[in-house]
């Protein structure tokens, strides 16, 4: 018996998923959120796999959140959504090596009755290496979001506190159904701030203490060795801070010091070099002073992803006393020294990666793209995107390259990654992909229209529910796109008419979206494909359903009227 037309294609799948018990989604799946499918194919899009590679056209099959193959010759599987990647670049997902996006600040702990202000108890004196940012990371933060939109795909998330605040942790930004815990307790993080009212109060204070926590550790593992191997021995008492420090001093985990200045450097430096625990520096704006020292002393180093804002510099006026220029010139000097340092470090052979702690994640492109401008080359930039972070934070073996076997996490753009113009269209983040409107790019450098798509199209998609189709009708007025777009009604009523709306043109790429009403519910649907001629080819993302191709071919007797 013929399957009735309502019950295939785009709103067939709707309706199965909206009337059907679930069918459409995993039943293994306690949530009843997973896809019966994560498997995806991004086919002929143009792949650079690692920093510095020349891009080449290939495809990539996704499945569970793992890359299975990636070449020009690989087998689509039967159930994968596939994804045209013909005008798309595809890059490693970036890694944010020292990031706080999602972290919550915890509660100040109530001080004791019998609270000495030369001697407080180390949770109160902000010394809490047993902490972690697990307990503090929130997957639905819109900081994530931000991070994500940039193109960031895991994040090395370091918790708040005091000189001593804890353990950090990697994690993957994907799904709120998730845990997206790769690690925990993967880096100590500390600094020189020192407790407001108490002791260790300077930042003197602050290094003697932190001697006095690390040198306190070692005698205590000292003691317990010395107790579990020899009998008659006084049990030692087991100290939360020492225990928890006991990582450090063996040596199995780093310190991530966040330092404000050159002189703060000099001193993280001074005590991983007393101390012998591993180190990495984050949070300085300049660190051109100190680029040989930190060489020669091998500890690892994190740029602050953030550029000044250069409007005052763009402001400036041409006539003006020598007092204003002088001031103009210092302002100019500043700039030119923030976005120079990244060209320096790599210059001057230090691996270094990014940060966006005090930074807009929004920036980062414009704040690469400055750093380049000032003599740091694309391959460095993207190292240090992906690469260096990976191997910073021990994840170079699951994250950093496009390589099969590694984790699915992917940045597709528009255009060259460190293009002006170019966009990010597509996030994917440990296999789910996350959809990003692209801003219209209406006229190119002759006045003309990049590509015509107004007209009256027969489009066809392809779902598990089977193949559909219908009607789109673009317009155009003046600068402008409107249109609709026809469908098969899931409440069995024939079709159904629906506006489409954010029309978006870059390049040869066409992007849109529309409602559909299903079961009292809006769905919302995204639409975006490469047009050639009267030809388009694309994808179709549903909310909540995941991505399916679509193809459309315009009527042959439309006559342009521009």
């Amino acid at each position: 018996m013929k399957k009735p037309l309502w019950k295939t294609g785009l709103l067939g799948l709707c309706a199965w998923g909206l009337f059907g018990s679930g069918a459409l989604l995993a039943q293994s799946d306690p949530t009843g959120q997973k896809p019966i499918t994560q498997t995806y194919a991004f086919t002929n899009a143009t792949v650079h796999a690692s920093p510095g590679s020349e891009g080449q056209k290939a495809t990539i099959v996704v499945k569970d959140g793992v890359i299975i193959s990636v070449g020009s010759g690989v087998t689509i599987p039967a159930a994968a959504k596939v994804i045209a990647g013909d005008s798309l670049y595809i890059y490693p997902g970036f890694i944010d090596a020292a990031s706080q996006a999602g972290i919550t600040k915890p509660e100040d702990p109530e001080r004791p009755s019998d609270f000495v202000s030369s001697n407080p108890p180390d949770e109160i004196a902000g010394i809490t290496p047993w902490r972690s940012a697990t307990d503090q990371f929130d997957i639905s933060s819109s900081q994530v979001d931000d991070l994500r939109k940039a193109g960031f795909t895991m994040a090395h998330v370091l918790p708040d506190g005091g000189m001593i605040a804890g353990k950090g942790a990697i994690m993957v930004l994907g799904t709120k159904g998730s845990t997206n815990l790769i690690k925990a307790n993967t880096a100590l993080a500390a600094s020189l701030n020192g407790s407001r009212g108490m002791y260790p109060g300077t930042t003197v204070g602050v290094m003697a203490k932190f001697r006095d926590v690390y040198k306190n550790t070692n005698l205590t593992q000292d003691r317990i060795a010395t107790f579990t191997s020899n009998s008659g021995v006084t049990r030692p008492e087991i100290n939360q801070t020492y225990s928890a420090m006991t990582e450090v001093v063996n040596g199995q985990i780093p310190v991530f010091f966040e330092v404000e200045n050159d002189l703060e450097v000099r001193r993280a430096i001074s005590l991983q070099k007393e101390l012998g625990f591993k180190l990495v520096v984050y949070g300085l704006e300049q660190y051109d002073e100190v680029i040989d020292l930190l060489k020669s002393s091998g500890a690892g180093v994190i740029l602050k992803l953030e550029t000044p804002d250069d409007k005052a510099i763009k402001n400036q006026k041409d006539d003006v006393d020598e007092a204003i220029q002088d001031q103009y010139d210092r302002v100019k000097e500043s700039y030119d020294r923030t976005i120079a340092q990244a060209g320096k470090l790599g210059e001057a052979g230090v691996a270094f990666a990014f940060s966006t702690i005090d930074a807009k994640p929004s920036d980062a492109m414009k704040s690469v793209r400055a750093m380049i401008e000032a003599g740091l080359s694309e391959s460095a930039a993207m190292a240090a995107l992906t690469t260096n972070a990976a191997s910073m934070i021990g994840m170079n073996r699951i994250a950093g390259t496009v390589e099969q076997g590694k984790l699915a996490n992917l940045v597709i753009t528009t255009g060259p990654i460190f293009s002006e113009d170019s966009q990010i269209k597509h996030v994917v983040a440990d296999g789910n992909i996350f959809d990003y409107e692209i801003k219209t790019k209406k006229k190119n450098g002759n006045g003309e229209a990049t590509v015509e798509v107004a007209g009256t199209w027969d489009y066809t998609s392809e779902t598990p529910a089977g193949s559909s189709g219908g009607k789109l009708t673009i317009e155009k007025d003046g600068d402008d796109y409107s249109g609709t777009i026809t469908y098969d009604d899931p409440s069995g009523n024939g079709t159904a008419t629906s506006p489409i709306s954010d029309v978006s043109i870059s390049g040869s790429q066409l992007s849109f979206s529309f409602e559909v009403s299903a079961g009292g519910m809006a769905i919302s649907v995204s639409v975006s494909g490469e047009i050639s001629g009267n030809s388009m080819d694309g994808s179709m993302n549903i909310a909540q359903f995941g991505s399916f191709p679509i193809s459309a071919t315009r009527n042959p007797n439309f006559i342009s009227n521009n």
